[in-house]
């Protein structure tokens, strides 16, 4: 990298405008200069109105200065004696690079839902001067653009951010006892979190609440079980394949843009179905009561809680998918019942059984997906047996052996083969059940729902059902995007606490979607910040002629397509940091 200047002469006089410039050697050995940092201005005009005067951070007189910067091959010129500085441009150095633009796209976002005002009214700055606003500020900031655990923030990533240049802190900042001590302080402010977010969702989006979509996930440790019997972590279903680990249900409640309402922690052999009443009391309390359509697949709710939900006052609407079962008492009295059309590909049938209505969907997508799933894993599983038939020097027991491994791999399509194994011997017959084939082509793309909403359009509910796909895009971000999962912490308080963190930085992300959402449909949050990362900071080093540093932070000039993202996004780039330069040297006695 070197320094390029830009000359112009406007009334007569000379304007040097510099740049830190990098060569980039392309194809044919052509070689083209990029820009990497713009500096302006370092005049040399002789008129003092043509002078170009910086305000400076004077680390020896500690406050602001004014100076009048000069290139070293040029003389001070009499007006600006006392304030004028020669710069050594030819010693130029950089210092510190590190990654500006996501973090200050982040904060941002923070302060957009005017989180900062809700910690600062909560958080109070220690005896010592810890600013525990500030830590939360950094570890949500963190979990969005760059997850890890708090040791690796302390030991590395804060270092590499600028963090601490946006928030006006040192490295102290991240001490790690600060950080661990930062999470104890949060959870007694989650309830009023949930209140002061779903009044920024209404006024940055106009968000409504009239439905609400609700589901559960769970989340695992690699670590052994705890030893107190009150502690969340226990063995459970495991939505993530871990069943030999233990783990944490974590129930999330979203409207159908996505944007989060509340969520609990649970203990993670809580049953799906237990978890809905004291979920519909919670919000009950917080938010009172009102005329919300809850939103949930089967097993969620049992028959109990939808009674309940029926007699309440007023009542608690409902629209929940059911097991496959209940199809089967339905059929014959949806056999007669004509299909609607509720949009292209999709057409429904109505049965009204008081008090409730079900309804029974077709779509030719889904029917297209799952039949393609039946014959991959239908196709796989004759394969293998037909490999495991040929086999002739087999003993019985490895046999079904072999036959257990067939069966749990593809349980839905063994149900569709007769498999007999001989009483003796090594041997077995299969064949494929074509009345069961039959009956499961005819469900292929069919479901079906059931809610106590006698008046809404067949459309509407459909419409309704098919917005859980938000909660799932929701827990995908929190586990993948946003790394929920690995969990370090041990003690109970802090894994709650890691979570809440977790959604605190969710909800900068779904705010940052609700944005892009008007712009363009395929443009993720995660792409975004991934571009804005590219803008780096660094520390530009210009020793003086009097033996002093002038320190020279920038930000570097967005590329073409960073500039398109700031300008549909309505966003401006603040102002360049002010420079800094050093106190000069002490002579020795």
């Amino acid at each position: 990298m070197f320094l390029r200047a830009n000359r112009r002469f406007k009334d007569g006089k000379e304007h040097r405008y510099w740049s830190i410039v990098e060569n980039k050697r392309c194809a044919g050995g052509k070689v083209v200069q990029r820009p990497v940092l713009y500096l302006g201005e370092i005049n040399d005009c002789q008129r003092e109105a043509w002078c170009r005067v910086v305000d400076a951070f004077d680390e020896d007189a500690r406050r602001h200065t004014q100076l009048a910067l000069f290139p070293a091959d040029r003389g001070v010129p009499e007006h600006a004696r006392g304030h004028g500085v020669q710069v050594r441009l030819d010693a130029m150095e950089l210092h510190r690079p590190r990654q500006w633009g996501a973090c200050w796209l982040a904060c941002h976002l923070y302060e957009e839902l005017e989180l900062d005002r809700f910690w600062a009214d909560r958080l109070e700055d220690s005896r010592e001067g810890t600013s525990w606003c500030d830590i939360v500020q950094t570890l949500v900031c963190y979990r969005l653009i760059d997850p890890g655990s708090e040791w690796r923030l302390h030991r590395q990533w804060f270092s590499q951010s600028a963090m601490g240049d946006l928030l006006g802190a040192d490295y102290s900042l991240v001490e790690k006892n600060a950080l661990y001590r930062c999470l104890d302080k949060l959870l007694e402010h989650k309830q009023g979190l949930f209140s002061h977010l779903r009044q920024r969702w209404q006024d940055l989006f106009g968000a409504q609440f009239e439905v609400l979509l609700y589901d559960l996930t769970s989340t695992y440790f690699e670590s052994a079980p705890p030893h107190n019997e009150t502690d969340k972590r226990r063995y459970g279903y495991s939505r993530d394949k871990r069943g030999d680990c233990v783990q944490v249900v974590i129930a999330l409640v979203v409207t159908p843009e996505g944007f989060p309402l509340a969520y609990e922690v649970l203990a993670g052999n809580t049953a799906d179905s237990t978890t809905l009443r004291d979920f519909l009391a919670k919000i009950e309390a917080q938010h009172g009561k009102a005329q919300r359509i809850w939103v949930m697949d089967r097993g969620i709710p049992s028959e109990a809680v939808l009674a309940e939900m029926r007699q309440a006052d007023p009542p608690v609407h409902y629209l929940v998918g059911t097991p496959k079962g209940r199809l089967s008492k339905l059929e014959k009295a949806l056999l007669d019942k004509p299909w609607q059309s509720v949009r292209q590909g999709v057409d429904v049938k109505l049965l009204a059984d008081e008090p409730e209505l079900y309804v029974l969907a077709r779509s030719e997508q889904r029917v297209h997906k799952e039949r393609a799933m039946r014959r991959r894993k239908l196709k796989g599983l004759w394969a293998r047996l037909t490999e495991l038939s040929a086999m002739k020097k087999i003993k019985r027991q490895d046999l079904l052996m072999k036959l257990g491994g067939a069966r749990a791999k593809a349980p839905a399509a063994w149900r569709l083969i007769d498999v007999e194994v001989a009483p003796r011997g090594a041997s077995f017959s299969y064949a494929l059940n074509r009345s069961k084939l039959r009956r499961v082509r005819q469900r292929e793309g069919r479901y079906l729902l059931r809610s106590n909403l006698g008046d809404r359009q067949p459309a509407e509910l459909w419409q309704f059902y098919i917005q859980l796909t938000e909660i799932e895009a929701a827990f995908k971000n929190l586990k993948h995007d946003l790394q929920l999962r690995p969990i370090f912490h041990q003690l109970e308080q802090r894994i709650e606490a890691h979570i809440f963190v977790a959604f605190i930085a969710y909800c900068l992300h779904v705010t940052l979607r609700a944005r892009l959402r008007t712009l363009a449909g395929g443009l993720t949050p995660r792409a975004v910040l991934d571009k804005f990362t590219d803008i780096k900071m660094l520390d530009v080093h210009f020793p003086t002629t009097d033996g002093r540093t002038l320190v020279i932070t920038r930000h570097t000039e967005p590329n073409a397509d960073q500039k398109i993202l700031l300008h549909q996004l309505k966003l401006e780039l603040p102002p360049q940091p002010p420079p800094k330069i050093s106190a000069p040297p002490t002579s020795a006695a």
